[in-house]
């Protein structure tokens, strides 16, 4: 079954065709790395990582781009505000980002450009808009000409004629609203705010605009119209998907478009995918509510990454979310169950071997796979998965299953996970982990019921279960 997606430019469905028929260039909107990244940015990023790994799934070589904003108002206001250096401040929270997504299992891009590593592209942008006069220069800074773009507003359908009353018609902060549409800013001239940061340029000293800085990464990166400096428009070739969540779309993949395609005269972007927001308890996420967190925030409260990843998955990405800590909870338990599952398969060992197992692995395959042909319709996916769950516990429970068709299922499972990604590793313990279960099977041996019962109470409190089954003691780490 060929995959459908949902193109944002067109509204609807489409039959998924990348340009090259084996290899898909993916450009996704990374993180501005001025604070921790909030689980609203992850569940963008998760969306992506999904996408990611089911068109590897499909066969296809991926090649994805995930850009750091490394260089805007955000970053050289709060860098000021401590003290550090526009390079400094930014390189902790970049690393403190890589830390959190292999926390959550979501798998690395092929490339992370930095936007202060490609400001040499970005001017040579600027002069090729200036020169097709789509771009002009005022006192404070450089613009693109909105109107000059005839198409601008076709991608976030966005009406230019029905300008809000009294706008200015420039606008230079790097974000704003619909309603404020106007000419943006591609090159900031130099003030006293941005400090040290600023390049020099012939046109005037300054910084770059944030929407400047994707159009240049993204070419230079999955295209081959950047050669030693030089920008050819005629070897741009259009990239197959652009991703980010829904608050890009405007203005800033807007703006990409215009950038771009007004220097190329050619689409960007083939195929454009958005995530929907992210509520915590109904509501917008904001600091000034209390409803905000990081990845940080949840793994103090003790939440494990990967049932953060499962419940920021578990929602077609389309749809809104509401996080609540119920639901993070119920994640949790699902998580624990799958590998639980999966632990018990592996400790099969019926004699018969059951017709009904290959039939029922390959329902739901065929299941699991139609549902992320759809639009990456995850809920039915997982559905899927757990049908299958259901089904094979049958044969677990009367102890028929034999390690042959156990083994089928495991397959099935581990190939759900390589989407999923939620299936954990069984880690190295502590020598002061090992040592307390080795007690408690000494415990066991000598029928010492209250000594081991102490030492599980024990481990359970650093995070360990164990339980004792016909063939010994078994270890896992708790998940909920």
């Amino acid at each position: 079954m060929p995959l459908k997606i949902y193109n944002t430019l067109t509204r609807k469905k489409e039959t998924f065709k990348p340009v090259n028929d084996e290899l898909v260039r993916m450009y996704t909107c990374g993180p501005t790395v001025y604070n921790y990244a909030h689980i609203g940015n992850f569940r963008t990023y998760l969306f992506e990582d999904l996408l990611r790994r089911w068109l590897k799934y499909k066969g296809y070589k991926v090649k994805q781009v995930m850009n750091l904003t490394d260089v805007d108002d955000k970053t050289i206001r709060d860098s000021q505000k401590e003290g550090k250096t526009l390079k400094e401040f930014t390189e902790f929270y970049s690393q403190a980002f890589f830390e959190d997504v292999d926390a959550l299992n979501i798998e690395r891009a092929e490339e992370y450009p930095k936007a202060t590593e490609h400001i040499n592209e970005m001017i040579t942008m600027i002069k090729l808009l200036l020169q097709k006069e789509l771009a002009y220069k005022t006192e404070d800074g450089i613009y693109f000409s909105i109107n000059k773009f005839k198409t601008y507003g076709e991608l976030a359908h966005v009406d230019t004629t029905q300008l809000k009353a009294g706008a200015s018609g420039r606008i230079r902060a790097d974000e704003y609203e619909k309603d404020n549409v106007a000419d943006f800013v591609l090159w900031k001239f130099w003030d006293e705010n941005d400090g040290a940061v600023f390049w020099e340029m012939e046109l005037g000293k300054g910084r770059p605009g944030w929407h400047i800085e994707c159009s240049a990464m993204s070419a230079k990166h999955l295209t081959k119209a950047f050669q030693n400096s030089t920008f050819y428009p005629d070897k741009f070739e259009t990239i197959d998907v652009h991703t980010g969540g829904v608050d890009n779309l405007f203005p800033h993949h807007q703006d990409e478009v215009a950038q771009t395609e007004g220097i190329v005269n050619k689409q960007f972007s083939k195929y454009w995918m958005h995530s929907e927001h992210l509520l915590v308890d109904g509501k917008k996420m904001a600091k000034s509510t209390g409803n905000f967190y990081t990845l940080r925030d949840l793994a103090t409260k003790g939440h494990n990454p990967i049932a953060i990843r499962y419940l920021l998955l578990s929602a077609h990405y389309r749809q809104k979310l509401n996080f609540t800590f119920e639901s993070l909870e119920a994640a949790a338990t699902a998580v624990q169950r799958i590998n639980d599952f999966v632990l018990r398969l592996e400790e099969a060992t019926g004699n018969k071997d059951h017709k009904e197992i290959t039939r029922i692995i390959n329902r739901a395959q065929k299941e699991f796979e139609k549902a992320l042909d759809d639009d990456l319709e995850i809920s039915r996916a997982l559905a899927a998965v757990f049908e299958l769950m259901n089904e094979i516990n049958k044969f677990l429970q009367d102890t028929s299953l034999s390690q042959k068709d156990a083994k089928q299922v495991i397959a099935f499972m581990k190939t759900a996970d390589s989407i999923l990604g939620i299936l954990t590793q069984q880690e190295q313990l502590t020598p002061e982990i090992q040592k307390l279960i080795d007690e408690r099977e000494r415990a066991r041996q000598i029928k010492n019921w209250s000594r081991a019962d102490e030492i599980r109470d024990e481990l359970a409190q650093k995070g360990i279960a164990v339980e004792d089954t016909p063939h010994g003691q078994r270890w896992k780490k708790i998940l909920s």
